[in-house]
């Protein structure tokens, strides 16, 4: 067994070892056998409590000072002083807890756990007209891949045979397949909703997007918030408080139960349980709807956002230029100019040219196989399509192969291209692309205004004039354009000076000012690998909206641990100050520190559920 599965059993036999000499115990006492229940409660006791020491030195020896000094001291102090009882209740209080923390943990970390079990270990793989069955590490860029029904997409690619139908809400809280068809683009970590289909592999698995969701999913877990830390911190200060109310008591009165019984009362569970419960739910909350949060510390960080930096290009706008309008020639058919202006196209590597081959496919239309093609860089691309000569590109070239000393008079205003295109050389229409905004970011801005942030600042490289083109009418308080990598952490830093502000990137050169931010943001896990390295939150899917949610997720999640945090130690603090009057006696107390711990952990656990 490994370690952890050790752990588990001795835990196990301590639960069952306490619970079985309490009822033992209290079945001999019912008897009248005073003697033999407080012999039997006292060997239950025994074994808690040696673990309980050899965790203690074990923590000590690593330079961590904890709370669960104060659940010794009172096992002993009960043992000590004849309150065998209660001695045998705090220990079954004490192991029931830990195993209590340790399934709160298990429910909080739900969603996690679920993303970290999805990771498929072998994959189909078509090799010489057959099926072979291969490790996922053997797989390689360019194997065609077969995806039965359920399997998890292992690697990123693209639909080689078949319609892909997915299901993407493990990684993105979606809850409706997405339907692709041959060519599309295919995210791992999917699953297949529909029938079979064929994927060629674009990446090695270790580099795929579900590889590098599963890498952060792990280095979330490993971060401690800095709410966690407060029990260790203050845990000498609250030992000191706990023994000196005890032996004041006990001095006061001569009556050493009375300390035993503050003793009792004291173990601060609600800091220990309640906060790592509720921020872990609130990660777990986080991830079912797509957005990983890099552990309790950026959760926390991001419970106290009050503006908000955001890049333009990949981020406020799609990314992707789209067709927005298209202009023709009297005689010409607008679909029928696309489609053949796609069609030639399909020779180029030219962004533009890939946006419009993307748009021709997605209207459904079929294109025909370029012929002849010669492509002048930076200019355009000619060749043949159907026997008609074409000529796509930027207008002046256009206007030359057409035979015009001047383009007619074009369209396109802030941020758009202008692809025109001659059909036998005469000039047949122009077709015009844009980066726009992504949807729902009025109603984004609008949410987020809503909900407390100051601030809200565009920062891009592009032209001033794109720039507040793109941000007209959505309320921006202030644009800085035509930045360079360096500015943009200029422009981080002097809002940071207006409070806690969270920058929202997805490329290369957003990566230093994400780190520059309280928060750093990262769009989608298909952005660059530095931008996502350097930032606390990951938009596992590319919609900007997400924050808005986690930003409520992370708020909610912070309240609630201090509520449990706030409720609870209040309620220990007055039970210590009743015991030490003499109002609780050692087993009431023990008894009312359970019902606070299972109180609070039951209460922590609600971030798991929406607002």
């Amino acid at each position: 067994m490994t370690l952890t599965a050790v752990q588990r059993a001795v835990r196990n036999i301590l639960i069952v070892v306490a619970l079985a000499g309490l009822i033992v115990g209290l079945v001999l006492w019912g008897r009248g056998d005073s003697a033999a229940a407080n012999a039997v409660w006292t060997g239950a006791t025994i074994p808690v409590l040696s673990v309980l020491v050899v965790e203690i030195v074990t923590s000590l020896r690593r330079g961590d000072f904890g709370l669960d000094i104060v659940a010794a001291l009172s096992m002993t102090a009960a043992l000590l002083f004849g309150e065998e009882l209660a001695a045998v209740v705090v220990a079954l209080m004490y192991s029931g807890g830990q195993a209590l923390e340790a399934f709160a943990e298990r429910r909080a970390r739900s969603e996690m756990t679920a993303l970290l079990s999805r990771v498929p270990r072998k994959v189909m793989r078509h090799r010489d007209g057959a099926l072979e069955e291969i490790a996922l590490d053997d797989v390689r860029p360019g194997d065609r891949l077969l995806i039965r029904r359920g399997d998890v997409v292992p690697v990123d690619g693209r639909v080689a045979g078949g319609v892909a139908l997915l299901d993407l809400s493990a990684l993105t809280g979606e809850s409706l397949p997405q339907r692709l068809a041959v060519g599309a683009a295919v995210m791992s970590g999917a699953s297949n909703a529909g029938d079979p289909f064929d994927l060629t592999a674009d990446r090695l698995a270790a580099d795929s997007t579900f590889a590098g969701i599963v890498r952060l999913v792990k280095q979330a877990e490993t971060v401690r918030a800095p709410m966690t830390r407060l029990a260790d911190r203050y845990a000498l200060g609250f030992l000191v408080v706990t023994v000196a109310l005890a032996a004041a008591a006990w001095l006061a009165t001569g009556d050493p139960i009375r300390a035993v019984a503050v003793l009792v009362v004291a173990t601060p569970c609600p800091l220990i349980l309640a906060v790592p419960v509720a921020l872990v739910a609130g990660l777990s909350q986080a991830a079912a709807q797509g957005i990983l949060i890099k552990g309790g510390k950026a959760l926390e960080v991001m419970a106290g956002i009050r503006g908000m930096v955001v890049d333009k290009t990949g981020t406020l706008t799609d990314g992707q230029p789209r067709l927005v309008e298209t202009r023709v020639a009297d005689g010409i058919d607008a679909v029928a100019l696309l489609r053949l202006a796609a069609s030639l196209d399909q020779a180029s590597h030219h962004t533009i040219a890939e946006a419009l081959v993307a748009e021709a496919k997605g209207q459904g239309l079929t294109l025909a196989r370029p012929e002849a093609v010669v492509e002048t860089a930076g200019d355009g691309v000619e060749g043949s399509v159907e026997g008609r000569a074409l000529c796509v590109g930027g207008r002046r070239f256009v206007a030359a192969r057409c035979g015009l000393a001047e383009p007619p008079q074009g369209l396109g205003g802030p941020g758009q291209v202008t692809v025109a295109v001659g059909v036998d050389g005469v000039w047949a229409g122009e077709l015009i692309l844009a980066d726009r905004l992504r949807e729902g970011t009025a109603e984004l801005i609008a949410g987020l205004r809503a909900i407390g942030l100051n601030r809200i600042v565009l920062a891009t490289g592009d032209r001033p004039d794109v720039a507040e083109a793109v941000v007209a009418g959505l309320g921006f308080d202030a644009v800085h354009a035509g930045l360079t990598p360096e500015r943009k952490i200029a422009v981080v830093i002097e809002e940071r000076a207006r409070g806690r502000v969270m920058m929202v990137g997805d490329g290369v050169n957003d990566a230093p000012a994400l780190a520059a931010a309280d928060l750093g943001v990262a769009m989608g896990a298909r952005g660059a690998a530095a931008s996502a390295e350097a930032a606390d939150v990951v938009l596992l899917v590319d919609r900007l909206d997400r924050i808005l949610p986690g930003l409520k997720i992370a708020r909610r999640a912070r309240a609630i641990a201090l509520q449990s945090v706030m409720a609870g130690i209040g309620l220990s603090v007055a039970g210590m100050v009743a015991a030490a009057f003499g109002m609780i006696t050692p087993v009431e107390g023990a008894l009312m520190q359970e019902a606070i711990d299972v109180a609070v952990i039951l209460n922590a656990l609600r971030a798991l559920r929406g607002a």
